[in-house]
């Protein structure tokens, strides 16, 4: 039996506009799934924090979320807005930092696509056209088809305030 002949195709849940009741679940994924090293509950608990008040109305969060029989978050797409330049191709100074997890036991059912989808479309009609993600090359072709394309022009660096004495602080 193959799946496209006999069995029903399983409907892919609708996305939901995250709220800031939703940050704790979102921080889980990250910390999960997408981090090189997962967060320490005092690390969970500030970054949760954090993401509840940008998630609040006006903030400069969206995010979109599937949730799993469970209860919990199976999915979520969240886009951080910060100003740039304007330039002709971001005319509102806008762009979004993209961050996107799915519990791998729930990969390959359509829950990426649909939170992305639903999350560039928000942005779209906030003005944002600049968008940035880091990917894994097990989800690089789905932002491919979404238009995210490698450039080996960006560069990343993680810097730390030095104390007088030489030290990081």
């Amino acid at each position: 039996m193959t799946r496209s002949e006999d069995a029903p195709a399983a409907a892919v849940p609708t996305p939901r506009l995250a709220t800031p009741d939703d940050a704790g679940e979102i921080v889980r994924l990250r910390s999960d799934f997408v981090l090189s090293e997962p967060l320490d509950e005092e690390w969970v608990g500030r970054c949760r924090d954090h993401l509840a008040s940008r998630l609040e109305p006006g903030g400069d969060a969206r995010a979109y979320v599937v949730g799993g029989p469970s209860g919990r978050l199976v999915s979520c797409a969240l886009g951080l807005i910060h100003p740039v330049l304007p330039a002709p191709k971001y005319p509102k100074g806008l762009a979004g930092r993209i961050h996107a997890a799915t519990v791998p036991a729930h990969r390959r059912r359509g829950h990426a696509r649909a939170v992305l989808a639903a999350l560039l479309e928000h942005l779209e009609r906030d003005g944002v056209t600049l968008y940035e993600l880091h990917a894994s090359a097990e989800a690089a072709p789905l932002y491919e088809e979404f238009g995210f394309a490698g450039d080996p022009a960006l560069m990343r660096m993680i810097r730390f305030p030095q104390s007088r004495n030489g030290n990081a602080r």
